[in-house]
């Protein structure tokens, strides 16, 4: 067996000292595709920022293992992002070059080759000099997965990627995931689709502030556990403060 790349121990996040997710704990193991769901406000976004790096624990740690900080690509929700920022595709996908030009460093020619080829990879060839706001909400979509593949990390980390996004795009871009995997990369993915995720990710993590089960897909989203966390959705206090841990027990 190999050892877990990513590893949550009592994990607590939150925002203003008002706790999101609650002590989880478990592991993603390399290569693996989980998807991450729950009810509406069940912090399943929040823990992708903690996985991430770009929010500090409240409690607990995030270990990752044998991945640099800069080896997570992270997508966010297309809501989150700001599509009249006056930029082109082909400037967007090379946006993932950070890791390899820094602050200083341009973009070289054999960047441009390899945008424009995961432009293709993702069926938009020929608009990369198109500004970005100007296309739909599923040309992006493809922009941002091309933006992952050329940022090429060994954990990809995926907010709602398929939501509100035509069928055939979806198609095109779970291929996208698949190959991924097929690579040996970890993908992590949020969503809400569940007939979409029993049918392409073998692991589930069921999140409802706590963690109500984490594991093969069909044993994980059997009726008992989605009554559990819609249970626990409805008793939600938003005002609650963080739960100290007990040292002792």
């Amino acid at each position: 067996m190999s050892d877990p790349i990513i590893h949550l121990q009592n994990l607590t996040l939150g925002y203003n000292r008002h706790p999101a997710v609650h002590h989880v704990s478990g592991q993603f193991m390399p290569g693996c595709l989980t998807a991450i769901v729950g009810p509406n406000g069940a912090g399943k976004s929040t823990l992708l920022k903690g996985i991430s790096g770009s929010l500090k624990p409240l409690d607990g740690h995030v270990n990752i293992n044998g991945v640099a900080p800069t080896g997570i690509a992270f997508m966010p929700q297309q809501a989150q992002l700001d599509g009249s920022f006056p930029i082109s595709v082909l400037d967007t996908v090379c946006m993932g070059f950070w890791r390899e030009v820094g602050l200083f460093r341009g973009i070289t020619s054999e960047m441009v080759d390899r945008a424009l080829a995961a432009l293709r990879a993702v069926g938009l060839e020929g608009v990369e000099n198109r500004p970005a706001g100007n296309l739909s909400r599923g040309q992006f979509q493809r922009v941002l997965f091309a933006r992952l593949l050329v940022e090429d990390a060994p954990v990809m980390l995926l907010d709602e990627p398929f939501t509100a996004i035509d069928e055939p795009t979806c198609v095109d871009l779970l291929s996208v995931v698949h190959n991924w995997q097929d690579q040996g990369r970890t993908v992590i993915a949020v969503l809400h689709d569940m007939a979409q995720v029993r049918e392409h990710f073998p692991e589930t993590l069921l999140l409802a502030r706590e963690c109500i089960g984490w594991g093969p897909t069909e044993q994980i989203l059997c009726a008992d556990n989605l009554a559990t966390a819609r249970g626990m959705s409805e008793a939600w206090n938003e005002d609650a403060a963080i739960c100290e841990r007990d040292e002792a027990a």
